[in-house]
């Protein structure tokens, strides 16, 4: 058994964050990834900018303001430049990165990792070809993020639904332009359609407050478009994702370069539901093209593609069977599996 320290500094959340609301990605990562590892048998602290200690699934929350412990045989330095070297006690160290690595060129974060040296972990293949060959690391690692089991365990085929589309993640991540797709070239053809929108500031937690002008443009853009068959939905948590998800017909998606897994697309899609994405950032590497879904290459093709999926049953069928097969095969307990590598002797 290690002892593994786990320390990030963003917005608040804990291992009970998943139930209580909706939560970004990254944060939604971090719970999987210590859940799993402490599951393995590890002992495992966390410390974010939670309100109070919490034990949940075996991995002790702390607030980061509570200070870290001395030494861990692992320590995972999530994001943050200022974390990098805030455990040098560790016998062995990590550094989480969950948006594209440009950023790490800054002399702020350049600094550090050159002093330590952490191995960096990449979530795909897209996400580590953004880090230049000489940028400073002790190693390179891409470990995709799991899907939750909850996601994972779905197997059951489902019977083509009603045309429904569903878009869940960020508002500025291109839900404004698919709004126009929508409005302009599919609800025109397909005008029984409709496409819902589980979108908004809450499962930022504050952080994306910088943004909320903008976000709340995008969305009441979206509530205009009521009339062209477009639904908006508060953020939901996973478990009340779920069978939203499962009535669904469509995810439609067009991604964003600062974009480096999409657990949004990846859930669904580990849950059947096909999807049409744009070859934008990871989005390539969640949807396997012409078989769980699309990715199209220009809007003409997403229209395209998109009416297809939502009106003819047989192709919805062949790629919903093929997403339930192939999308959810990849779990935390496997990432975690990978996690642990880092403990082996050098």
């Amino acid at each position: 058994m290690a002892t593994i320290v786990l320390a990030d500094d963003g917005v608040p959340f804990d291992g009970t964050s998943p139930d209580t609301g909706p939560l970004g990605g990254a944060e939604a990562a971090v719970v999987g990834l210590v859940a799993a590892l402490a599951t393995r048998g590890h002992r495992v602290r966390a410390y974010t900018r939670c309100a109070a200690p919490v034990t949940v699934r075996g991995v002790d929350w702390h607030p980061l303001g509570d200070g870290l412990p001395p030494t861990a045989d692992l320590y995972i330095a999530n994001r943050s430049h200022h974390l990098i070297a805030a455990l040098p006690g560790a016998r062995r160290q990590m550094f989480w990165i969950h948006n594209p690595a440009n950023y790490l060129l800054k002399p702020r974060y350049l600094w550090p990792l050159w002093r330590v040296k952490p191995a960096i972990v990449f979530s795909g293949a897209y996400h580590a070809s953004t880090y230049p060959a000489w940028g400073p690391a002790g190693a390179r690692l891409v470990i995709p993020y799991g899907i939750p089991e909850v996601f994972r365990a779905y197997k059951t085929e489902r019977t083509p639904p009603a045309p429904v589309a569903i878009f869940t993640s960020n508002p500025l991540r291109g839900l404004d332009g698919l709004l126009d797709l929508w409005a302009e070239r599919i609800h025109p053809v397909l005008p029984q359609a409709r496409f819902l929108v589980h979108s908004g500031l809450g499962t930022y937690r504050g952080g994306a407050d910088r943004h909320r002008a903008a976000i709340e443009a995008v969305l009441a853009k979206a509530q205009s478009l009521a009339e062209k068959g477009v639904i908006c939905r508060d953020p939901l948590p996973r478990a009340d994702l779920i069978p939203v998800l499962k009535s669904a017909r469509l995810m439609l998606y067009s991604g964003d370069v600062g974009e480096t897994f999409c657990l949004a697309v990846g859930e669904a899609q580990a849950l059947g539901l096909p999807a049409v994405v744009r070859p934008i950032g990871s989005l390539p590497e969640r949807v396997r093209d012409g078989e769980t879904g699309f990715v199209a290459p220009d809007d003409d093709a997403m229209a395209a593609r998109a009416l297809a999926l939502l009106s003819d049953d047989d192709l919805w069928s062949r790629h919903h069977r093929a997403a339930l097969a192939l999308q959810g095969n990849w779990g935390w307990d496997h990432a975690a599996a990978m996690v642990e590598s880092l403990l082996e002797p050098v």
